[in-house]
């Protein structure tokens, strides 16, 4: 991936733990690099192929000088946050923020924070066998999309398909999406059981009816396993009903410990 860095943009701005920094302000030095390709601009000479790193600069100035937070680690946070969203062509961005004035009672050069933040490939499963099946999935589109941290890129048809687990119960309503986001993966999980939550899902019986189910099937090529997270999902490859769906959108995707593409597993069931 190609890089635009703008380095030591000095802003000054009024953020801080102690009142008199959020009064009075200080200096504050932005170091950003941006990734996002620039072999279309080189070969055309067009900056609509870029990123144009003079509105760039000045959005970092207004965003910075228009808000107060305490820490620099808020500030790099919603910084590093607006400009994936506000400028498309922009995969990641490493940001440091220096506070050369830190009061701290010590001679000091500066302080700084860094980070680096940047857009993920997520694939998520959707099904609903109660009430309106189709309202749940459409419901659960449209609240992820209205999300700015979050993207949907496409959906996959709707899929009638047979229940799962042995637990007698109405057929299933099911699909996938493919989701651009900035969160991290337990972060949108959590925002999945928000979503499940608002649908009134009940988790009471395992495998059992549920008004809205959405699973995490795969994020960029990472493996996850927690206590309370596994990516891949486990038994992706074991279901129809979620590579059918999937094979619609991302045929191609390979299985980071498997290796099959999702198309090839779809095959083997």
């Amino acid at each position: 991936m190609d890089k635009i860095t703008i380095r030591n943009l000095e802003i000054f701005a009024n953020h801080g733990v102690y009142p008199e920094e959020n009064v009075l302000g200080q200096k504050f030095v932005i170091t950003a690099v941006l990734y996002t390709s620039i072999r279309k601009a080189g070969t055309t000479d067009e900056l609509e192929h870029s990123v144009n790193y003079g509105e760039v600069s000045h959005f970092i100035k207004r965003f910075v000088e228009g808000h107060t937070w305490k820490l620099l680690e808020s500030v790099a946070e919603h910084l590093a946050e607006a400009l994936l969203v506000s400028f498309p062509l922009v995969h990641r961005v490493d940001l440091e923020i220096q506070k050369p004035w830190a009061p701290v009672g010590l001679p000091l050069e500066t302080v700084s924070v860094a980070i680096s933040r940047e857009w993920h490939t997520a694939y998520i499963a959707l099904g609903s066998n109660m009430g309106d099946k189709k309202g749940y999935l459409d419901f659960a589109v449209e609240k992820l999309q209205e999300r700015k941290d979050c993207c949907v890129k496409v959906v996959s048809d709707y899929l009638v398909t047979e229940p799962y687990g042995g637990v007698e119960q109405d057929d299933f309503l099911n699909a996938a999406l493919e989701l651009k986001t900035i969160l991290e993966p337990e972060e949108l999980l959590e925002v999945l059981h928000e979503i499940e939550y608002e649908a009134k899902r009940e988790r009471t019986i395992h495998w059992g009816p549920r008004t809205l189910d959405l699973d995490i099937l795969l994020y960029d090529d990472l493996v996850l396993d927690t206590p309370d997270l596994h990516i891949p999902h486990i038994e992706m490859h074991l279901r129809d009903f979620v590579l059918i769906p999937l094979a619609q959108i991302a045929p191609w995707k390979r299985h980071p410990l498997i290796g099959k593409t999702v198309d090839e597993m779809k095959n083997n069931l």
